[in-house]
Parts: C-alpha cells; sequence; structure tokens
C-alpha cells in the first residue's frame, strides 16, 4: 500500500540539507506545501520588501522541486485548517514540519496538531533545522537554558550535531494533486534576490574569497564585503546553519573561526527564546527602566534625521536595502535606548518591519542585549557613537554613502561632527543639528538606571 507525506514549508525554503523534506521524501508521495499564514500577514511581516523577498524564495524552491518532479503547492488562510484540509484530500499518513523557537510558532504547532489528530495523521517535528543544534541540545546543570553567551559557546563548540541531509533526487506528487502552475517572482528590487540557488552562490563566494579576512573587517562598516549579507538567506532557511558552519570549520583560519561564532550566537539567541518565549516582548531582565514617551524623537530616528551622522547612516542603509551592517546596529540600537532612553521595543518593532532577515530570536535578543534588559553582562555599557564612528568609520566612506547631504566634507573629523561647523553651515547643508546633547543623554541614562533593581 503506497503512503503519503506532507513537507509543510516554513521557514526552511531549500530542498539541500533539509530534514523535514528529507524524511518526508521516504514516503511514495510527497506534497510540498507552503501556507501563507493569514495570521503572520496580520502582523505586517509578509509585506514589501519581504514579501517580494520571499516570493522569489518560494519560486526558487518550486523550481528546484520541478527539477526532482514535484512541485510547490501554496495556500492561504489559517495554517492547521489547510494542512488538515489537504492532509484529507490526498490520505496522508503524516505531516512533517520544522520546529521552532517563538511563541506564534509554539501555538501554531499546537493547533495543528489538534487538527490532524481527528484525521489521524501523525504530525512529525523536526528539531536543528533552522539552526546547527537544537534549543535544548545543550543545557547548564539546573537550569534549562545558558543565559551567557560563552559558556554556551565553549560546549556548542564540541556538541554533537546532526547528520547532514541530502537533497532528494526523485519526488513523486500524490495523483489526485493536479500540478500547479510554476510560480514566478517579480524582480528583485533590493539588490538581494532571494532564493536557495542565489543564497548558496552567495555561501560558495564568501566560503571561497572572503571568510578568511572575516575576523579584520567585520567592523569595518564601509567595506562591503566585510560581512556575508548572508542573515537573510538564514532567516528564510534558504541556506543551513549546519552546512554554513561545516564547510566553515575546514578553513582553519581566525577568520572561519570568527565567522562560526557569529552563527553560535544565532543558535544561542534561538535557545533563550525557546526557553523564555515572553521575552520577545518582555524583559529578559528587567532593570526597572520608566522609558522616556517622545514619539518626535523616534521618529527621528526611525528616519535617519538626528543630526548623529553614524546613526543616520544605519537608519538610511535599513530603509533602502532592508538590512544593516551589525556594526550600525547596535549603534543605533544603543543611541535609542541609552541615549534617547526610549523603549526597546520600538526599535525591534522597526527593524522588525524592515529588515529582511527579521528573525524574532536574534532581532528581540540583540535588541535585549543592546539596550540591557537581556543577556549583556554589562547592561549599562553606553556605545558613544562618535568614537563608533572614528573607530568604525575613520575615513568616513559609510557616512558619505548613507547621508549625501554631508558627502562634501573632506575631513572625517568634520563629517562625523558636523554641528562643530556651526548652525549656518548645517542650514547650507541641509542637515539636522543634533536632536539631544550626548554626555546630557549619558548622565540621564545612568541616573535613570541607578533608580532599577540590583544595580
Amino acid at each position: 500500500m503506497s503512503t503519503t507525506s506532507i513537507v509543510v514549508f516554513t521557514r526552511d525554503l531549500r530542498v539541500h540539507d533539509n530534514p523535514v523534506l528529507a524524511a518526508a521524501a521516504a514516503a511514495d508521495y510527497i506534497l510540498p506545501l507552503f501556507v501563507h499564514d493569514e495570521a503572520l500577514v496580520a502582523t505586517g511581516f509578509a509585506t514589501g520588501r519581504r514579501r517580494r523577498f520571499l516570493d522569489e524564495c518560494l519560486a526558487d524552491l518550486d523550481a528546484r522541486l520541478r527539477e526532482r518532479g514535484a512541485a510547490l503547492i501554496r495556500r492561504a488562510g489559517d495554517l492547521a485548517t489547510e494542512v488538515a484540509r489537504l492532509a484529507h484530500e490526498v490520505d496522508a499518513a503524516a505531516v512533517h514540519i520544522a520546529a521552532d523557537a517563538s511563541d506564534f510558532a509554539e501555538r501554531r504547532q499546537r493547533r495543528l496538531a489538534e487538527a490532524l489528530t481527528t484525521r489521524r495523521c501523525e504530525l512529525v517535528v523536526h528539531d536543528a533545522v533552522h539552526t546547527v543544534l537544537a534549543a535544548g541540545a545543550v543545557t547548564p546543570q539546573g537550569n534549562d537554558h545558558f543565559a551567557v553567551f560563552t559558556p554556551y559557546h565553549r560546549r556548542w563548540v564540541g556538541a554533537f550535531r546532526r547528520k547532514i541531509a541530502s537533497a532528494p533526487r526523485r519526488l513523486r506528487l500524490p495523483p489526485a494533486v493536479p500540478e500547479p502552475e510554476a510560480a514566478v517572482a517579480a524582480g528583485s528590487e533590493s539588490g538581494m534576490p532571494g532564493g536557495e540557488t542565489e543564497a548558496r552562490r552567495r555561501a560558495h563566494r564568501w566560503l571561497s574569497d572572503e571568510v578568511d579576512r572575516y575576523h579584520t573587517r567585520h567592523d569595518d562598516l564601509a567595506a562591503e564585503r566585510g560581512t556575508s549579507r548572508l542573515s537573510p538567506y538564514l532567516h528564510f532557511g534558504c541556506l543551513s546553519a549546519l552546512e554554513l558552519v561545516s564547510e566553515a570549520g575546514t578553513r582553519h583560519t581566525d577568520g572561519a573561526d570568527a565567522f562560526v561564532r557569529q552563527l553560535a550566537w544565532r543558535d544561542f539567541h534561538f535557545q533563550v527564546l525557546a526557553a523564555r518565549p515572553k521575552s520577545a516582548h518582555d524583559d529578559y531582565r528587567t532593570r526597572g527602566d520608566a522609558w522616556r514617551d517622545d514619539p518626535q524623537a523616534l521618529q527621528a530616528w526611525q528616519e535617519g534625521q538626528t543630526g548623529i551622522p553614524v546613526v543616520d547612516a544605519g537608519m538610511r542603509q535599513l530603509a533602502a536595502e532592508g538590512w544593516m551592517h551589525n556594526r550600525a546596529r547596535l549603534v543605533t540600537g544603543s543611541f535609542l535606548t541609552k541615549t534617547l532612553y526610549l523603549d526597546w521595543r520600538a526599535g525591534a518593532a522597526h527593524f522588525q518591519r524592515h529588515l529582511l532577515d527579521g528573525d524574532v530570536a536574534n532581532n528581540q535578543m540583540n535588541w535585549q542585549w543592546v539596550a540591557g534588559t537581556g543577556t549583556d553582562t554589562r547592561p549599562n555599557r553606553v556605545l558613544n557613537p562618535l568614537r563608533q564612528a572614528e573607530r568604525y568609520d575613520p575615513t568616513g566612506d559609510y557616512v558619505r554613502r548613507w547621508v549625501p547631504e554631508l558627502a562634501g566634507l573632506d575631513d572625517p573629523r568634520d563629517l562625523h561632527q558636523p554641528w562643530k561647523l556651526g548652525p549656518g553651515e548645517l542650514r547650507r547643508l541641509g542637515y539636522p543639528a543634533p536632536i539631544v546633547d550626548l554626555e546630557k543623554a549619558r548622565d540621564r541614562f545612568q541616573q535613570n538606571r541607578q533608580l532599577g533593581p540590583d544595580l
């Protein structure tokens, strides 16, 4: 008797090293499915640039499946309802899906399990699909997760890892399912086309030519190839984090080791969120902050009009590309939370709306880290944007690219502190004066944090 499995793609949009697809492919017939979940659409997550990127990922996935004899079925609505309906139509014996860390994913999985119970269809949930290690693969004694990265990383390096899953060679759709028309995506507007094909091309170039210099260039704001820019592909699962770690680990260079360490940070945040799902919205470690309410300051930060060039450059890069250099994320995040003293949740929401790699675990936990409410062991540190600019954009090329009003200033000292040229020159340049005095703002933050608990 023949068997049919459904593979539900969520953010694992690839055929290489996809344990969900590989396990489902063991059945006689396979139905590859992606559901445009109405609950996600309602949050604004799948809109604009991210929706275009997703469409490109799905079109590429469909093409890879067709090469193997299948095709991607797309539905819209409630995921549990749509999967259960198709499971009934094709008499599926099992549904395969990847585990995830967010509260949303946990609720979705529970609803799916309930919907399939009445269909007598098994739900198979696969760990370590989005990450190198599953969330609970390594734990400290007496706790369910690591709250500090360094001891986590020590355990992570030597932990057992699953075997890389081979891409299926041949797949067959159930006879009762008509093959859909091939998916077509509109052309990319981001300069970062979505899909596994593009992801693997970029990863190959990065691992062949660039990764060995990562440790010396990853903080250089102006370096076009100082970082991999693979994060959107990792978020949508066009790339396997395990494959990247395995391939980078064979190089045995300082740059490759530093790159692998960043992927360990990604796993670290995943296991924190999996253990504490509420930390996506609540302080992981409360500091008693009475965040300011200043809509005008928040808007200036969002629009890159704070009058602090390196901060404005980062925010304008985000708006233009849907991506931001990691050092700029730290600088802009510190400026919002510790200089403007505005709630980290406002910053996290803005990033989540605009970032192609807007991953709940990494976005929220990085914001908590920089705000000092998360896992940072130095919660009161303040990143001075002027010193950050001098160190990581010493020639001013990053600011010149993203703040064209200042591009004609030759001296980096003027470029990073244009207000010292005087109000008349600022007006001539068409650039705003700083919305905050950095020293006074630092004092305000320190005074407010002193009121919090355990400080």
